[in-house]
């Protein structure tokens, strides 16, 4: 049926199987219900959306980030390393704060995320997409390094709270963060990347080193490790491994 009529069809025909099949275990018809035991249907259509990037490719792509004029004078070949670094949400990037970093252990801790309120405009929130979205990583060295090196740079490192302010000093917008993107990317001729390719190309770099779904889901701020496999590619947990996989991937940069 997933071939002929799709795995949504056969989704449903299934459950509508199951619920007969258990009226019929009621009425002790038949001792159990056989469709308990036939394995979850997967759709085989790629997931939607830009792919993900290789190692090469981002090894490339952070590489040009940083030759950019234009990524300079707009200040987003930082905000791209950690990127590139984390597969973070373009809300949870805008809404990092200096005090989330932490220099000596090598951590970023995502608390929260910037967003546009009706009436009040820009506004950190402490809360994130799901409960597993307050999380610690590990940073890879390249990402340790950017951040340090922006930390000593006047005006950049001297913001008593935003990791990555406005020219105005405020909190940036991911909308025209988004817009800045789209600019770069013409220019870099990377017409096709989207700001949530990083977030798919971590995914998969985890993926490709034979590292678990649940570390997958813990870096990337899933409640479940299944979303982690579908889509891309109590924990709380701090994965030094993501980072050395990173590290290795765009070691060349």
């Amino acid at each position: 049926m997933s071939k002929t009529h799709g795995a949504g069809m056969a989704r449903h025909s299934k459950v509508i199987l199951r619920g007969g099949m258990q009226l019929a275990v009621m009425a002790n018809v038949i001792g159990t219900n056989p469709v308990r035991d036939v394995d979850p249907i997967k759709s085989k259509r790629p997931p939607k959306g830009a792919p993900p990037l290789t190692a090469d490719q981002l090894r490339d792509l952070l590489a040009a980030l940083r030759a950019s004029d234009y990524c300079r004078q707009h200040d987003l070949a930082d905000p791209f390393t950690l990127f590139i670094a984390t597969g973070l949400r373009r809300s949870e990037l805008l809404g990092l704060r200096w005090n989330d970093f932490d220099e000596t252990a090598g951590t970023l801790t995502i608390a929260g995320k910037v967003s546009r309120v009706k009436g009040e405009g820009l506004r950190w929130e402490a809360e994130t997409k799901t409960a597993a979205g307050r999380r610690t990583l590990a940073l890879p060295r390249f990402a340790v390094d950017a951040l340090k090196q922006r930390r000593s740079l006047p005006y950049l490192g001297e913001h008593p709270e935003i990791l990555f302010p406005s020219t105005a000093g405020t909190w940036r917008d991911p909308s025209n963060f988004g817009r800045e993107w789209r600019r770069v990317r013409e220019e870099l001729c990377v017409p096709d990347v989207t700001t949530h390719s990083f977030r798919k190309s971590v995914a998969t770099l985890i993926d490709d080193k034979g590292l678990s779904a649940r570390i997958g889901a813990d870096h990337l701020g899933h409640r479940r490790a299944s979303m982690t496999q579908d889509v891309y590619m109590a924990r709380g947990k701090i994965h030094p491994e993501v980072a050395n996989v990173l590290d290795d991937a765009i070691s060349d940069a």
